[in-house]
């Protein structure tokens, strides 16, 4: 019972982060832009720092020597590309042109449906695997959400919909995180394997989204102040991987 109050807490906690848009109903672009360009640094730390400090390590324990734990990465890094051509969000720079076809908020939505599905599946399995890889694994997505939510809120202004509407839309999609983490115990009660998938599977996805889609935003950041910033940021988000795993073995 203890595991299952972690892991749907957990979830729960990350469905919560979809109301974000509540708090910067008053807020300018400008102001969001900027938050977003420190957090969306901190998430591509976190993220990174998951993958290779937490994720990786507990896959090499596991599977010293075999392919498909690879395999399993490769595909992780895949199935996330799948998502990110699906859902079209950008983390810093949302688009404000005069017209917004409805169709830009519905596909939104379908992708982050299933984005946040994945979501889910990622923390209930880590949590599975053992307690601390849960909450370095949840500290990540929480890290990567906030960001997301935010521009996710844009997008769904901006595509034409009310801002209360964009909030309750957003909330209902985020809510498939417990579908995901549901998903996620009912196939390790029933395969043995699961965690052997899930972990390199994670640790694909979050590769892929720091290096793929994080980085090359932060990268039209030309000006020298705001680039030492950035890579503060990412080395803020390495550094609470870092004690994480320093806490958690001693």
């Amino acid at each position: 019972m203890t595991l299952y109050f972690y892991i749907f807490g957990s979830v729960l906690l990350v469905s919560a982060l979809s109301l974000l848009g509540v708090f910067f109903l008053s807020f300018s672009k400008q102001w969001l832009q900027k938050i977003i360009f420190l957090l969306v640094s901190v998430s591509a730390g976190a993220l990174l720092g998951d993958a290779f400090l937490h994720l990786l390590p507990e896959m090499a324990k596991k599977n010293p020597t075999g392919s498909g734990a690879w395999l399993a990465v490769i595909s992780g890094i895949m199935v996330f590309f799948i998502l990110e051509k699906i859902i079209h969000w950008r983390h810093c720079h949302i688009t404000t042109g005069p017209e917004h076809p409805h169709p830009l908020g519905l596909m939104n939505l379908v992708g982050d449906v299933l984005h946040n599905f994945f979501d889910g599946a990622i923390i209930a399995g880590s949590f599975i695997v053992n307690v601390p890889l849960g909450v370095s694994t949840l500290i990540a997505v929480v890290a990567h959400e906030i960001p997301h939510e935010i521009g996710n809120f844009g997008v769904l202004v901006y595509a034409g919909y009310s801002r209360g509407r964009a909030i309750f839309l957003n909330f209902i999609s985020a809510l498939t995180a417990i579908l995901g983490a549901l998903a996620a115990v009912l196939f390790a009660t029933r395969m043995a394997s699961f965690t052997d998938f899930i972990v390199p599977f994670t640790a694909g996805g979050f590769i892929y989204i720091a290096t793929a889609d994080l980085i090359p935003e932060m990268k039209k950041e030309t000006a020298a102040a705001r680039s030492i910033l950035q890579l503060f940021c990412i080395l803020i988000g390495i550094a609470i991987m870092l004690a994480l795993k320093f806490i958690f073995e001693n």
